[in-house]
């Protein structure tokens, strides 16, 4: 049994790697500023210990990493900005090799590693960089495009009118994976961690056109559902980082060695997006407040 310390233990992916862990018999540290949170008190309920994190306050960062085997470790742009991604990714990183953890998952994005031009994309390959270079035993997963964020925000709006509303042409192929998948990939990689270090894999569950979500989503909701392909400039006024990935799906893609990965892990859930939009509580959602994009 390892103990694994577990960033955005609240959030999506890592509380889904948290519950991976839990799930092979691991002693998971959830990380989170926000210890009394339903989300952490729901890990806590799991086995999880909850332990105060805040990558800009070092000291309670080195008390909860200290004397864990191993991090599982994942930064966000989208609450601040890339800069301080960046920082935080560092901070932490610096954190683990001091406290001497034998093994550090990095989950960055696809095509990171890649000249993207798109800054979230950037932000996290820095990291890497920074990853590689601390003497820690590494791995890096890249996720493919969220299923999960197909639940939220414009996806949702759309949806209340019949409409898939997404930046990229109706028949333009893009990969996909969900939170849980991301969690079960990264639980396997630190679970057995001799077959994973020193790599980087960019990790997918499924690959569909935005015309096949559509209709994917018609079938999970039970209501007719088109794609509308939302101009760049729309997304380019409200984020211009959004719009540089978006640009990036539509003429570089996405590609993700789908098949390879389902041949090689058979025994993880890879999630197809017809199973993933089946599971979601589509009434509680579409009821929701809209977004207000």
């Amino acid at each position: 049994m390892l103990t694994i310390a577990v960033t955005g233990a609240t959030g999506a992916q890592g509380g889904a790697t948290a519950r991976a862990l839990l799930t092979k018999g691991h002693q998971v540290r959830a990380l989170t500023r926000f210890p009394d949170s339903p989300a952490a008190v729901a890990l806590r309920e799991l086995g999880a210990q909850i332990r105060y994190a805040d990558f800009d306050n070092p000291e309670p960062l080195d008390t909860a990493l200290s004397g864990a085997d191993s991090l599982f470790a994942v930064t966000t742009p989208f609450d601040t900005d890339t800069t301080v991604e960046i920082r935080h990714g560092k901070t932490l990183i610096d954190a683990a090799a001091t406290a001497g953890l034998d093994h550090i998952v990095y989950t960055s994005a696809a095509h990171a590693d890649r000249d993207t031009g798109v800054p979230h994309y950037d932000s996290k390959h820095a990291i890497e960089q920074h990853l590689r270079a601390s003497g820690v035993p590494w791995t890096i997963l890249g996720p493919a495009a969220f299923m999960d964020n197909y639940a939220t925000g414009w996806t949702l709006d759309g949806l209340r009118a019949g409409t898939f509303a997404w930046p990229m042409p109706s028949d333009q192929p893009l990969t996909l994976i969900c939170a849980e998948d991301i969690g079960a990939f990264a639980a396997l990689t630190l679970d057995r961690r001799g077959e994973f270090l020193g790599r980087r894999i960019d990790i997918a569950a499924d690959e569909l056109t935005p015309a096949q979500i559509a209709t994917a989503l018609a079938d999970a909701i039970a209501t007719p559902v088109a794609h509308q392909q939302v101009p760049l400039a729309y997304v380019r006024s409200r984020s211009a980082d959004l719009a540089a990935m978006f640009e990036y799906f539509t003429t570089e893609g996405l590609d993700v060695d789908v098949t390879g990965l389902h041949r090689d892990h058979p025994d993880l859930g890879w999630l197809s997006f017809t199973d993933w939009a089946a599971r979601q509580d589509w009434p509680t959602l579409l009821a929701a407040a809209p977004a207000g994009y």
